[in-house]
């Protein structure tokens, strides 16, 4: 008899940050074929392939007393909800960090297809790490989401900014502030699409990976989903109009500099370049 996987159905989102990833987590997570943990980025793969501080006991710990031990009203709190966030810290503070521990995370997943987890910092992966990925799933698929390279760059800046209390240098910074801000790696990382794209494809089988672009994601809703139903191979899901309307994680209303495209020009022409090498088309959007 062949030996049970570590992990059983697996569907991880890897998308570039400000490139649609909450909206499609938002929307999925309603979708009965489909389990989410509490933590929406739970950064696991990371952590065990690129940085194994990721998930040090003191940020889960931290992360645990802002995020997930929080006060409720006995008169208004749902009982089994409560349970649930326990059993949820509980596991997220369990020890040691390894792949038992992530699949435990999952424990509450019912009779859903997949075990889903959306984390940006996956697109970071090395090449190696996916092939060991796929070994110990049952079935592992991988969403990637790219988005115009100039207009994610400007929205990433913009909630880094807001995030950090600094949205006031929008309007003090010059050229050389935005150049040198955009290009730190925690930031410059999310916007080499080629280089993951590259590394997907090669540590991946075809039909494991799926690529979509946020342009095509918000000029056909509904239809980009359909295709990641049938990617996933689950049935269709009726989303709620109201939820597709919905924007989540809006940066600060901003409008970008004239001067901020032309800084990375020669980057966003490589970049192209390499997609396009890939084997992919860009959407008429991107210019």
């Amino acid at each position: 008899m062949t030996a049970p996987k570590t992990f059983s159905n697996l569907f991880l989102s890897v998308g570039a940050m400000k490139a649609g990833t909450t909206w499609l987590y938002a929307v999925l997570e309603r979708h009965p074929a489909l389990h989410f943990a509490m933590e929406k980025e739970i950064h696991y793969f990371y952590h065990r392939y690129v940085n194994n501080g990721q998930l040090s006991e003191k940020r889960r710990m931290h992360e645990a007393r802002m995020r997930y031990l929080l006060r409720f009203d006995p008169e208004r709190a749902n009982i089994d909800n409560v349970r649930q966030n326990l059993h949820w810290v509980s596991a997220y503070l369990d020890r040691p960090v390894d792949d038992y521990w992530y699949r435990n995370l999952f424990q509450l997943r019912d009779n859903q297809t997949y075990a889903c987890d959306f984390s940006n910092l996956h697109s970071q992966l090395p090449v190696e790490a996916w092939p060991q990925i796929a070994s110990k799933s049952e079935k592992l698929r991988v969403l990637y989401t790219m988005r115009d390279p100039i207009k994610r760059l400007w929205s990433h800046t913009k909630f880094q900014l807001q995030m950090t209390n600094d949205v006031d240098k929008l309007d003090t910074w010059g050229p050389d502030d935005y150049n040198e801000f955009v290009r730190r790696p925690h930031i410059w990382v999310n916007a080499e699409y080629g280089q993951v794209v590259r590394n997907l494809q090669k540590g991946l089988d075809p039909e494991t990976l799926k690529i979509i672009f946020y342009e095509d994601l918000h000029a056909d809703q509904r239809g980009v989903l359909a295709d990641i139903e049938k990617f996933l191979d689950i049935p269709a899901f009726n989303y709620p109009q109201p939820l597709l309307d919905r924007r989540f994680t809006e940066s600060v209303k901003h409008d970008m500099p004239d001067y901020f495209p032309d800084l990375f020009a020669k980057d966003v022409v490589r970049i192209r370049s390499e997609v396009q090498d890939a084997g992919l088309t860009l959407p008429e959007k991107w210019g």
